[in-house]
């Protein structure tokens, strides 16, 4: 994928983000985060998404698999014409089986597809369900087959464009390592930690930038065997720095 022309985070969000931080250090990390991958890319951020539903089918097929394999059935459908709330409920179940099988669990995730695309009917429209409030469009994800809180906050986060921060797998790594838990660990203890932890800061923009740099971190450095050296968090982070001493002393011995 070629990078686009990326836009610069708003001026507002760089003022309040110079001048604010909270006792987590949350704005710190980002900081961070910003300066190492401000001009790199992730899938759902507003100058490379196609459109609302490019978003949401997105959403159901990268579940349990890459974002590379999600890309290539979201290309399938496109090219089919199907990457279509309607056409999803209009062609056979196994016409869209095919057309993600690449993404793995085609028959799950055909099915969910649809599931979606009918929640979308009865809401009257891609545009009604994004239009209805945060806590309401949440909700009505929710009681979709198969859309759990990470898929239906992506969905809003990304989708409607409302403030909700996406808990993954990445956050999880990433922040245990720092030594950055919630005492409840749900995924509503992990969201209430960020969202509560950034307090003023927190907004749409931030929260897309912000989980956008959690998953390019967690795909180049942090992962399941962490690459520290480089880590742009590692002074911050007690794992990072026992791992990197470690490393030091086998290498002096």
């Amino acid at each position: 994928m070629s990078r686009p022309a990326l836009a610069a985070p708003a001026a507002a969000l760089q003022d309040v983000i110079r001048h604010l931080d909270g006792p987590s250090g949350l704005l710190e990390i980002y900081r961070a985060l910003d300066e190492r991958y401000r001009d790199d890319i992730w899938h759902w951020m507003p100058d490379v998404a196609s459109g609302p539903f490019d978003v949401i089918a997105g959403a159901v097929l990268v579940q349990h698999t890459s974002w590379h394999l999600a890309e290539r059935a979201l290309n399938a459908m496109r090219a089919a014409g199907a990457l279509d709330p309607a056409e999803l409920l209009a062609r056979p179940l196994d016409e869209i089986e095919r057309l993600v099988r690449v993404s793995g669990m085609p028959r799950m995730k055909a099915q969910r597809l649809r599931a979606v695309a009918a929640t979308i009917d009865t809401s009257g429209g891609l545009d009604a369900l994004l239009a209805l409030p945060a806590a309401e469009l949440r909700d009505r994800l929710l009681a979709t087959r198969g859309i759990g809180p990470e898929t239906a906050d992506a969905i809003v986060l990304y989708a409607a464009g409302r403030p909700a921060f996406v808990i993954d797998a990445y956050t999880r790594r990433t922040f245990g390592r720092l030594g950055l838990r919630p005492d409840d660990d749900t995924y509503d203890g992990w969201q209430r930690m960020f969202v509560e932890g950034l307090s003023e800061a927190g907004s749409v923009e931030l929260f897309q930038r912000y989980h956008g740099h959690i998953v390019l971190h967690g795909k180049a450095l942090c992962r399941a065997t962490p690459r520290c050296a480089p880590c742009p968090l590692l002074q911050r982070c007690p794992e990072g720095r026992s791992r990197a001493d470690g490393a030091t002393s086998a290498a002096a011995s």
